[in-house]
């Protein structure tokens, strides 16, 4: 097997067109005219509608609603809590099954975050997706427990 070079490299058959030279004749097949039709804009030199025209119509940019923000459809909704709210609840394990059941969070969360604003006092195991470093420090201090899901 030999080396390729860049001198050996070559565009895949088909995948090139020799270029149609306009106006040489009758006989190129883009002779007289050069396939600019008869008369009319496009027919003189240096004429090209700018992006977006539409022969006169109104152009679609301007018939169609203007879209405000976008929608991320791919978004995957975590429910939060702080540590100072985990107290208020009064249970002894916290996970994203309990809080459904509680009806504090909303049913389309798939993950529970746990945030570290407030103090904690009770001993209790969390079950969660991602602990920020206060909350699971705090946690750990108070005797509870941290489980990543």
């Amino acid at each position: 097997m030999s080396n390729i070079t860049l001198e050996d490299l070559r565009p895949a058959d088909g995948a090139t067109k020799r270029t149609v030279r306009v106006g040489r004749g009758r006989s190129s097949g883009c002779g007289k005219t050069s396939s600019r039709g008869h008369n009319g804009e496009g027919q003189r030199s240096g004429s090209s509608a700018k992006r977006g025209f539409e022969g006169g119509q109104m152009p679609a940019y301007r018939r169609l609603p203007k879209l405000k923000g976008f929608q991320v459809y791919s978004k995957v909704n975590y429910a939060q809590i702080n540590v100072g709210r985990i107290d208020a609840l009064g249970l002894k394990e916290i996970s994203l099954e309990t809080l459904k059941e509680k009806m504090t969070i909303h049913p389309s969360c798939v993950g529970l975050r746990v945030l570290g604003n407030g103090e904690i006092k009770n001993a209790v195991t969390v079950k969660a997706v991602y602990f920020t470093p206060s909350a699971k420090e705090k946690i750990e201090a108070a005797g509870g427990k941290v489980e990543i899901v």
